[in-house]
């Protein structure tokens, strides 16, 4: 798995800054009373990342905005770059500076960061079993509440691309809708898409979902932009691809995971949803271990 570069979608300072306020907030709402009952003022601290199984890396943002939160002068040292492969045992950062706030700011910085590394792993290795076809591995909006924008940073770092961010980005008309607007006749399809449609202005996306291959025709005779053909096998997917025959992008969703993901991409698909990457994920095992400077005085 190649590192990925992710410099031209950065995770955005202001999300993450929000994230690491509430995080902190419910972690440390008065203070950190142990590390002030036990850490002297004076005390000063040196602390590695490492993993502890192998893994691809998402985080270094926040390794740097979460230990300067509480120390705006902490030392942070990134040993791994965003998207890099590591092995277990890996030195990932480093960071200098008091240990009292190093202490205080441990916990939530290894929360958000083996949460992120988990999923830029899994990421990576859908985005390994597409390779050599034209499929891209996308997140969905099945992420932990309050942390969309850093999980789906952490899907860019494992290679993948991200899917509408919020309700707000773009139509996307799924079973139910479908059901409510035509109250189940197929024959009204077009119809109230078209009207759909054209209620929109031109840069906004269409979307909308089918479960049949009956529906390809009457939802693309509506001009939308993008169909997603969900919970088809890849034989119905590769006869879904024949019929848009370019004229729509085609999506592939549901019933996807590591074992089925190829077959999928290789039915021709241009996108492929994989809700797995964020709602589903295990923290990777990351540690940080804590070493005081001597020479500053200060003792744990």
């Amino acid at each position: 798995m190649p590192a990925q570069n992710t410099a031209q979608i950065p995770l955005p300072a202001h999300a993450l800054r929000a994230v690491l306020e509430r995080a902190y907030a419910e972690d440390a709402p008065h203070g950190d009373i142990t590390s002030l009952v036990l850490i002297p003022d004076s005390a000063r601290a040196t602390a590695e990342l490492r993993a502890r199984v192998p893994g691809v890396f998402s985080g270094g943002p926040v390794i740097e905005a979460g230990f300067r939160f509480h120390d705006p002068e902490a030392q942070v040292d990134l040993v791994v770059g965003e998207g890099e492969e590591f092995s277990a045992g890996a030195v990932l950062a480093r960071v200098a500076g008091r240990a009292r706030e190093i202490l205080t700011a441990e916990r939530v910085v290894l929360n958000l960061v083996q949460r992120m590394s988990a999923i830029a792993t899994l990421t990576a290795r859908y985005v390994a079993l597409t390779q050599g076809t034209n499929a891209r591995i996308v997140d969905t909006r099945k992420t932990t509440p309050g942390l969309r924008e850093v999980e789906r940073y952490a899907v860019r770092c494992g290679g993948g691309r991200n899917h509408r961010f919020s309700l707000s980005d773009a139509v996307m008309a799924k079973d139910n809708h479908l059901a409510v607007l035509t109250g189940g006749d197929p024959a009204l399809l077009t119809d109230v898409l078209r009207a759909a449609r054209e209620r929109l202005g031109h840069t906004t996306h269409f979307e909308v979902e089918v479960d049949s291959i009956e529906q390809i025709e009457p939802v693309l005779a509506a001009g939308v932009d993008t169909i997603m053909l969900d919970n088809f096998t890849p034989e119905q997917l590769r006869e879904g691809v024949a019929i848009v025959a370019g004229r729509a992008i085609v999506e592939a969703s549901g019933g996807v995971n590591l074992d089925t993901v190829a077959d999928i991409a290789a039915a021709g698909v241009d996108v492929i949803s994989v809700g797995a990457l964020t709602h589903s994920i295990v923290n990777l095992d990351l540690g940080l271990d804590v070493v005081l400077d001597a020479a500053e005085g200060g003792r744990a």
